[in-house]
């Protein structure tokens, strides 16, 4: 029996009750979490950080906060964070918090709760950033790769500036953590559409870091910014901290991204029949704007014209109304592709583009409780349940008898390096 994330829960897959064949399971590398993760053991990583503070009574200090479309272990790494900011002289009342919510909507004061701990919120301001708010925007001129600079103002004029946010692979941006939760958490929509718009150019892809143009777009537009420091995890699938590092930005990227790949990178076959996967569960299958991203790492597995069939829960629908527009609208890949490529880049449609550009290489079926398969049209087959997904994609299979199997539990947590 094999379990699959799914929400909150987890559903039980027997391969061979519809299936003669036996699958391949692949999971991350299994590394050591760090054990007794307590606010002293993070104290002590924060404390080995050489920069020099300047802080006084009116030092203001900003720090960017995921929103809770990410697992980040805010109730871990917050309250040491603050503590340290304050036996370094500073102030509550100069310390603030911005969700960092890029084009996401803004989370509800439950959701707030639900990833903060109380006590922080009632003793610390929070600040909800909005992407299309130009009035609280400041304009820093253009990136070196053209990108207009956009951020938010308060963050911006802060004296010091500290991001945190979990560095795990990106299907496009190579990797996430690092600048990225300001630059693209707390920056303008025009920021972000520029940058997102060299999704279409060669190395944009999943495991590229100083090779890919979009991210280092985002580490120019982060030292423009003046982040001072970066403070980052790397998680395992189940969530456990495996690595915490605190120091200048691009040094905790390269130190986090050498241990995520140890924990996510493997060698496999890739040209299996049908790939099974999941995104991991909450939240990373919240809606299928972030789920579909287990679908780019499922693609390096499954031959093409082969099968991929998506356990998400998606309990927030799409997660972009841009997003579902799009696709009702133009109905199937080839269109989807064409529109996309002929109008100016927009937030939300560049994820139907991405998941028109895997349907035309690959069934995809999506087992979902809350999608609509009207919504999704001849883009993705949706499915009610476990039983309903398996027997459409047994459908599409030549030889059922001779296939092909593997199963991804934690696709977002798996990088195949045979199809790099």
């Amino acid at each position: 029996m094999i379990s699959i994330p799914y929400g909150n829960s987890q559903i039980e897959l027997i391969i061979s009750d519809y299936f003669t064949s036996e699958a391949d399971v692949y999971l991350p590398v299994k590394i050591s979490e760090l054990e007794d993760i307590n606010a002293f053991t993070i104290q002590t990583i924060l404390n080995k950080f050489h920069h020099k503070w300047s802080i006084d009574k009116n030092t203001s200090i900003a720090i960017s906060i995921n929103d809770p479309t990410r697992p980040f272990p805010h109730h871990l790494i917050l309250p040491p964070l603050l503590q340290y900011l304050l036996q370094n002289d500073a102030r509550k009342r100069n310390i603030c918090l911005y969700i960092a919510t890029g084009t996401h909507r803004a989370p509800s004061l439950d959701e707030l709760t639900a990833i903060i701990p109380p006590k922080i919120l009632s003793d610390y301001r929070t600040y909800v950033h909005d992407c299309d708010d130009e009035e609280n925007l400041e304009y820093l001129g253009l990136s070196q790769a053209g990108t207009p600079i956009y951020i938010n103002k308060k963050f911006f004029k802060s004296d010091i500036k500290i991001v945190t946010g979990q560095i795990e692979p990106h299907h496009f941006m190579g990797f996430s953590g690092g600048v990225k939760s300001a630059v693209i958490g707390l920056g303008g929509r025009k920021t972000i559409e520029v940058n997102h718009k060299m999704l279409i150019k060669p190395n944009t892809k999943m495991n590229r870091y100083r090779s890919n143009p979009m991210r280092m777009d985002i580490e120019d537009i982060g030292h423009r910014i003046g982040i001072d420091c970066a403070f980052n995890v790397v998680l395992d699938n189940l969530k456990n901290v495996i690595g915490v590092f605190f120091d200048q930005p691009m040094r905790v990227m390269e130190d986090g991204i050498a241990l995520s790949r140890q924990n996510c990178q493997i060698n496999a076959p890739s040209d299996y029949d049908i790939v099974i996967c999941s995104a991991g569960g909450f939240p990373k299958d919240i809606n299928l704007y972030q789920a579909q991203k287990a679908i780019t790492h499922a693609c390096s597995f499954v031959r093409e014209d082969g099968i991929i069939l998506l356990f998400a829960q998606c309990r927030n629908g799409f997660g972009s109304e841009d997003f579902r527009k799009f696709i009702e609208k133009h109905r199937n890949p080839t269109r989807i592709i064409q529109t996309f490529e002929d109008i100016p880049f927009r937030i939300g449609p560049h994820k139907a583009y991405q998941l028109a550009l895997q349907s035309q290489k690959h069934h995809i079926i999506l087992v979902s409780e809350f999608i609509d398969a009207d919504s999704l049209n001849s883009i993705v087959s949706v499915a009610k349940s476990l039983e309903q997904g398996l027997n459409l994609s047994k459908q599409w299979l030549l030889d059922t008898d001779q296939a092909k199997i593997a199963v991804l539990p934690f696709a977002t947590h798996i990088m195949n390096q045979t199809r790099a």
